[in-house]
């Protein structure tokens, strides 16, 4: 323990020797009352796309004398300290800063217990959740209970083994893609943040644009290559700012001409694209974390960017039918959110790509202990990101992962996934046994393509020239070809360049595991011989410069090397360019070295296949991707990246056996093609389409729109329009006699003499949806106390909101309520309005569309929109079990429910659960719902996962042609638990201030959940208020205010 002091004593000795070098503030007596110390646990290691903290020596010894030493030691030195002090002014400091780090040591263990005790109350409720689905799932075959009791039984017998290798295996009917066949598709991607670009792609220029930039756009391209692909579009962000290159402003980018893809298209519209929308701030760059507020823009502005491009896509042979997208596919977790709704709005197959993934990451930052969960969500918005994947997962047919790994140590820590369920449900699929309800995405492995095009025979080991011109005494007679710059600026470092080179290629970053690979260097004598070693660590001009991490690494590293003595064996140069890559493999094969990943672990291994396209063998770590890599090359071994013996013996192995070397080579040249992007566009299309024919969904009809007139229609040929409109969609027998047809639809139309607005200068409003050159939307909640109708402030509300929109026909209104379809025609005839001057209703929380100037009777074209992953009846009973501890307090309301709607009367005083715990263990059980408390959470709507007030709106816009920008959506400064999803988007939003006493905003969130803040943005241009006691002249002034003349 002496000891320990010892060394705590010149840790902190070396603080006071570098202090000054930070910055800190001081008092009047000298003493320091921030600095380094708290500074160290002010960051976290990582930036955000807008800081990048620089090295300090103060806190690297910080660290590790909080991750070094036990709590006691701690104090024991500020004891002694203080024993000991004198009036020295350093003495004093050295006090202060002993208390202070003592202090931070204590908070570091009180983080880590509090994140102990949230992670097993989380297992806890993961396992109670699978745990009754199981039970509900029980009634198997006796054949498929042999089975899984074999697999457990697998499983207990053999604790080294995954559930991949033990879990009996379900045969798949997947069938391959056939590029034959006269397929026309068109593909949306979807890649929200970073800068993306075709050429000249800005890789590391800050933390959102790395490696998924390169993937997405080369997906792109290679999809667009492949035969029956009509059309691909990248959506990302628009970016017109100083701050960036003018390019990340350009609309279109084309990323395949029509002729490269396919010179007997005949048609300019198909091939790759980048398409830019705009979302946010467009005069400046923010980073991913932000942009979560500006999702719901993103999405309708795509949403009408799809419909543009399906209808130009038509096909005049069918009749120009709009050519709706085969799939989205959404990349990482904002990207995964905008392709659910749009694949919720147009009803076609999502896939999600997760890339990274956020729960994996705030347990990492969790352990740490550097930042609480609040301080963690703070910087990251977690919840938000988490929240966004769990949707993801909810809506996607399919999740395309890298490795197996992913899918079991990463996928499976969300509510919505858990791969024995999966497999329980794909099994009973199979057989034709009902699921009860329960959906749960496919996971498949795919690992990502790559271009093998710049790898060409020159990488053969039979021309070894370059190598002796490098090395021999004629370099200078050599004129073939140019000796490439880096490798001289690698062979400068070793006494002997002959020998083989052991490569390594990565970060300089802690879970790369560079050190350890040093270490097993070092300390092998008949390695150190036979090999020299190579560490590719990024770029650097100044390791004090660098972030702290890095730095640490590349510290440590030269340290080992000086330990070691490791000079002339060892290359670690400064600077490389992305160029110098192929090049820099290309040397290590020539020697007849080997590629080495030691990382902790690796979720895929990218550098392992580039390294086996250029013939080298390869030793990776067992943890994570490169298992599945080893598998399909044979091109290597694997090791355990912690045990330093294993990985010297494998790179020997290798090194000195040159046969073994040869075979490892020829296997990896061999079977490299699995990576390639022909074959990774095959997999994934057959996978898509398997999933899209299993799946039974009812695709958006997108009509023609009706055509413009340049003149206003007359109220006679108004009437002749809305008239055959609804002749048409009632579905008459066109043989009956047409008269009848005409005076029943006269019958169903309200007179004109009825004036229920009150509007002074004019008759009722007329005229189809179609025809509407504005829509407002009255999404105002006026309840009362007790649930009931507040009918003089929706009265209030409904007549200044109808005087605002004019009697010219120009105006069309749409009714949008929590409440059913009856009380919804209730509530407005009690307020003296007809329901027929509304275009339609959205009832229901958005589970019911109907059109009370045609009929009372629900849409069915939007019943089957909505029904994809409804659970039906067997949700009904779950639902009161999970909303409330006490199922007193919740009771199923008959009268109020649907067939795509479950609604709950809940108590007054109850303690019901608050929204998003409920959607959590609807989750855990594998229902995939909405949730809404309405009516002064005197009630609860759970509904079908795409039915929703905004999505319900999506779904007008698109029938009716109406674009959303043209859209107002009315609502109070209160009201239903979804109230906020109604305040963004494209369409315009005035809030009613004091048109709602009050609201169900008390059970909106969890302990978990997400702040308001990061979801609605404080100022945003399309919303304005309203103050209380308004009249249509202050809507009319609001409206003019957000452009909507």
């Amino acid at each position: 323990m002496a000891m320990g002091n010892e060394w705590i004593n010149g840790y902190l000795e070396a603080i006071l020797d570098v202090g000054g070098k930070s910055s800190s503030t001081t008092n009047n007596k000298g003493i320091s009352r921030g600095g380094a110390v708290e500074e160290l646990f002010r960051g976290n290691g990582e930036t955000t796309g807008e800081t990048r903290l620089k090295f300090s020596p103060t806190k690297y010894f910080v660290e590790e004398v909080v991750s070094g030493f036990d709590e006691k030691e701690l104090h024991r030195t500020w004891i002694k300290v203080i024993a000991t002090r004198n009036t020295k002014e350093r003495s004093n400091r050295l006090e202060n800063m002993c208390w202070r780090i003592w202090h931070l040591a204590r908070k570091k263990k009180q983080i880590k217990r509090d994140d102990a005790h949230r992670l097993a109350k989380r297992r806890l409720e993961l396992e109670q959740g699978r745990n009754d689905a199981a039970d509900d799932l029980s009634d198997l075959s006796e054949g498929e209970k042999e089975k899984i009791e074999l697999s457990r039984n697998e499983l207990e017998l053999n604790k080294n083994g995954s559930i991949k290798d033990k879990m009996p295996r379900i045969n798949s009917d997947l069938q391959v893609w056939n590029e034959d066949d006269g397929k026309r598709l068109y593909i949306v991607l979807v890649s929200l943040h970073g800068l993306v670009r075709g050429d000249n792609m800005e890789l590391g220029r800050d933390a959102d644009t790395g490696g998924q930039v390169k993937y997405v756009v080369e997906l792109a391209r290679a999809l667009a290559n492949i035969r029956g692909v009509h059309r691909v579009d990248l959506l990302t962000r628009q970016i017109c700012s100083p701050e960036v290159d003018w390019s990340y402003g350009e609309p279109v980018e084309m990323l395949t001409r029509p002729s490269d893809v396919d010179s007997t298209a005949g048609d300019d519209a198909c091939g790759a694209y980048i398409i830019r929308l705009p979302c946010g701030p467009r005069e400046r760059y923010i980073p991913k974390e932000l942009l979560w507020l500006h999702i719901p823009e993103f999405v309708d502005r795509a949403l009408s960017h799809i419909v543009d491009v399906a209808k130009s896509l038509g096909d005049p042979s069918d009749g120009g039918k709009p050519l709706l997208p085969y799939v989205i596919h959404g990349h990482y977790a904002d990207a995964g959110e905008v392709a659910a709704h749009l694949s919720g709005a147009l009803n076609v197959p999502m896939v999600l790509t997760g890339h990274s993934l956020g729960r994996n990451k705030f347990e990492q930052l969790l352990k740490q202990g550097r930042l609480s969960k609040e301080d963690i969500n703070a910087t990251y918005k977690i919840m938000r990101r988490i929240e966004g994947e769990e949707f993801g997962l909810d809506a996607a047919e399919m999740v395309v992962t890298s490795t197996r790994q992913e899918i079991e140590e990463q996928w499976g820590l969300y509510d919505g996934f858990d791969l024995k369920l999966e497999r329980k449900l794909r099994a009973r699929r199979r057989r034709g046994v009902t699921c009860l309800g329960r959906y749960m995405s496919r996971m498949t492995v795919i690992p990502p393509g790559m271009d093998f095009s710049y790898v060409t025979s020159q990488n053969t080991l039979d021309n070894e020239g370059d190598l002796k011109a490098l090395f021999g005494s004629d370099r200078a007679q050599n004129t073939r070809k140019p000796i490439p710059p880096i490798w001289s600026e690698i062979t400068r470092f070793f006494t002997n360049p002959h020998k083989p080179i052991i490569l390594a290629l990565s970060r300089p970053d802690p879970k790369k595991n560079v050190t350890t690979l040093l270490k097993a260097f070092g300390e092998s004598r008949q390695l150190r011989e036979l090999a020299n070693l190579t560490l590719i660590l990024g770029n650097r001009d100044d390791i004090e410069e660098m972030s702290g991490g890095a730095s640490s690494v590349l510290t440590t590293v030269l340290m080992l090397i000086d330990r070691y003595d490791l000079y002339g064996q060892v290359a670690i140069p400064k600077h490389h360019k992305q160029s110098d890559v192929p090049e820099i493999y290309r040397l290590a094969a020539k020697t007849k070295g080997v590629f080495i990943n030691p990382a902790l672990v690796e979720p895929f291994g990218l550098t392992l296949i580039e390294a086996a396209a250029y013939g080298l063998p390869v030793v990776a770590t067992k943890n994570g991707g490169p298992m599945d890599i080893i598998k399909a090359l044979n091109n290597g071994v694997l090791v355990d990246p912690h045990d330093q013996a294993a990985i010297s013996a494998a790179l020997l192995k290798l090194v000195a056996d040159k046969s073994l070397w040869l075979d490892c080579r020829r296997s990896g040249l061999r079977n490299i093609h699995r990576f390639s992007w022909p074959e990774h566009c095959r997999s994934y299309l057959s996978h898509v389409e398997k999933r899209a024919r299993d799946r039974r969904h009812h695709r958006l009809e997108i009509p023609t729109p009706l055509a413009a007139s340049d003149e206003p229609m007359t109220e006679s040929l108004r009437d002749v329009e809305d008239l055959s409109i609804r002749i048409s969609m009632d579905g008459s027998d066109l043989n009956s006699d047409i008269s009848t047809v005409v005076v029943n639809a006269l019958k169903r139309r309200p007179g004109n003499v009825d004036r229920p607005f009150r509007v002074s200068d004019g008759g009722p409003i007329t005229g189809h949806p179609g025809r509407r050159q504005r829509i407002f939307v009255i999404s105002v909640d006026c309840y009362k106390s007790n649930g009931r109708i507040d009918v003089d402030r929706l009265s209030t509300t409904v007549d200044s909101i109808a005087k605002a929109g004019g009697s010219d026909g120009r105006t069309g209104l749409v009714f949008s309520t929590g409440s059913t379809v009856r009380e919804a025609i209730e509530a407005l005839e009690s307020c003296h309005v007809s329901p027929q001057y509304f275009d339609a209703l959205i009832c229901g929380s958005g589970s019911d569309v109907c059109y009370p100037w045609r009929d009372l009777d629900a849409d069915v074209e939007y019943a089957a929109h909505v029904e994809y992953k409804w659970p039906g009846e067997h949700v009904q009973a779950a639902a009161i079990r999970l909303c409330s501890p006490s199922r007193d307090d919740v009771a199923a309301d008959e009268d109020a429910s649907g067939s795509q709607r479950w609604a709950y009367s809940v108590r007054e005083g109850s303690t019901v659960r608050k929204v998003d715990d409920v959607k959590q263990r609807l989750r855990m059980r594998g229902f995939r719902c909405g949730v809404v408390y309405v009516r002064r959470c005197t009630r609860l709507n759970v509904t079908p996962l795409f039915a929703s007030r905004t999505q319900a709106l999506r779904y007008l816009s698109i029938r009716w042609g109406v674009d959303l920008s043209r859209v107002t959506v009315f609502v109070g400064d209160r009201g239903d638990t979804d109230h906020e999803e109604l305040l963004l988007g494209l369409h315009k939003t005035v809030i009613l201030e004091g048109s709602a006493e009050g609201g169900s905003e008390r059970l909106v969130g969890c302990e978990e959940a997400y702040k308001r803040e990061d979801v609605v943005p404080l100022e945003n241009p399309n919303v304005v208020n309203v103050k209380e006691g308004y009249g249509h002249q202050d809507i009319l002034a609001a409206l003019e205010t957000v452009g909507m003349h």
